[in-house]
């Protein structure tokens, strides 16, 4: 099958004019330790924008012929963009949004490269470098705004939801944005536009021309979330762990909406971070909601939470069922004391370094067969570091789903093997067929093959 495809010249419009005859050669370095390929895949996605389609292997090899590479002038450089999704132009003519990301994803793997894997300027063995690396990265993006009381929202959920769910998600967002609440999500559809769509309409009610919609991602996960156009901010970082990180640092609330295993995975890193003694006095909203339709669903996941992790973790959280206005403003109130507690303690409003995230929660994991075989997924452990592993195990399957290396990894070497606790492994095995029950792995009208076996 042949898809639309335009040849193009972009400027960057203000945003990294000129680059190093050194970063260029690096950016279309193909080899091992080049940039080329990460850029190039990167760069694709945020052209194939709106598209559907969330199985990065598939977008690579539907877009074969696609080229980038980047034309150094007098005035500044130009990106030279062959064979690209025609769906990111209008009349021809690159919409600015997309551009934009397309800048973005150049800026944020330069500085990564540069500063992070070959400078080597923040030390990754300890807690403290990788928060420092974390901040570095979102402070290049211009992303952290000094002189603004807290008031970013952190929403999460899946790509994969129904067009109940999708319009709830845009009825929370317009009362936040009622509120004067910004948005941040992992940037792609689904749950992670909808929320920005509908605070666009509160913000403009409001006359707030200020309003911010941050998406944050990384290379691994890009091609299945695609950054929305409404995004005006994006940052890519390294890695899942400091993706992570940097939502949690920055937000002063979250937000969880119906998803799958990707929203499984974010929901644990959260309580695991949460569980931890030293965040025991540390205010942190966290609210999940859906429409009536998704109560279910919500009910499924609390009782994985209190078979797991017990009720302490089933603390840390309100649910509430088919009631935007009461989200809006529990989470207003929430934000309050956020405020009140980090005035108190002198910490940073744009970026919460008193929180405590332990190195099991930092660690970059890699979901190969034998990782994932040899996840330590037991009660004989500290509770928070039970739920880092758990959100390991959903990290292997969100990788297998839609990650291009997992999804090679699993048609070389066939599904990953999750083992652990009889009681933990029946209560994932429960959890993970919902999701697949309720359409919740893959964009619906694709029938979903598991990448993974439960070992019970």
């Amino acid at each position: 099958m042949e898809f639309e495809v335009i040849d193009t010249q972009i400027s960057p419009g203000g945003r990294m004019e000129v680059l190093s005859k050194a970063e260029v050669v690096q950016l279309l370095d193909n080899s091992h330790g080049g940039l080329y390929q990460v850029f190039r895949s990167c760069a694709l996605a945020v052209l194939n924008c709106g598209s559907g389609l969330d199985d990065g292997k598939e977008l690579l090899e539907r877009y074969k012929s696609f080229d980038i590479s980047i034309i150094q002038r007098e005035r500044g450089i130009k990106l030279d963009v062959k064979g690209a999704p025609a769906s990111a132009f209008v009349d021809g003519v690159m919409i600015k949004g997309i551009q934009e990301h397309l800048f973005a994803v150049l800026r944020d793997i330069l500085f990564i490269k540069a500063a992070i894997e070959d400078d080597r300027k923040f030390d990754l063995n300890t807690t403290e470098g990788i928060s420092d690396a974390v901040f570095h990265v979102m402070r290049n993006a211009n992303l952290l705004k000094p002189q603004v009381n807290p008031n970013l929202v952190v929403c999460w959920g899946g790509h994969s939801i129904s067009s109940d769910e999708y319009d709830y998600t845009k009825h929370v967002g317009y009362q936040l944005g009622l509120r004067g609440m910004d948005i941040c999500t992992g940037c792609g559809p689904g749950a992670m536009k909808g929320p920005m769509k509908g605070a666009t309409i509160g913000h403009a009610k409001q006359r707030i021309t200020t309003g911010r919609y941050l998406g944050i991602t990384e290379p691994g996960i890009i091609a299945a979330e695609a950054p929305n156009p409404i995004v005006n901010d994006l940052a890519i970082l390294p890695d899942i762990e400091k993706r992570l990180e940097a939502f949690v640092r920055m937000g002063h609330a979250v937000i969880v909406f119906p998803g799958g295993a990707g929203t499984a995975e974010e929901i644990l890193y959260l309580l695991g971070i949460l569980l931890h003694p030293d965040n025991a006095e540390l205010p942190f909203p966290l609210i999940f909601t859906g429409p009536e339709t998704a109560a279910d669903y919500f009910r499924q996941i609390d009782q994985f939470i209190a078979a797991t992790l017990g009720p302490k973790a089933q603390q840390s959280y309100q649910i509430i069922v088919n009631d935007p206005v009461r989200v809006a403003q529990e989470v207003q109130a929430g934000i309050r004391q956020v405020r009140e507690f980090r005035k108190a303690k002198g910490d940073a409003y744009y970026f919460n370094w008193l929180l405590k995230i332990d190195a099991e929660f930092q660690k970059p994991f890699e979901p190969t067969h034998e990782n994932m075989r040899n996840l330590a997924l037991h009660k004989n452990q500290e509770t928070h570091l039970l739920a880092a592993n758990l959100r390991r195990a959903f990290s292997g399957v969100v990788a297998g789903n839609v990650k291009n290396q997992g999804i090679r990894a699993i048609e070389k070497h066939g599904h990953f093997e999750i083992r652990g606790d009889s009681e933990i492994m029946a209560s994932m095995d429960t959890l993970l067929a919902s999701f697949v029950a309720q359409n919740r792995m893959k964009l619906p009208g694709k029938a979903y093959t598991p990448c993974y076996r439960v070992i019970k």
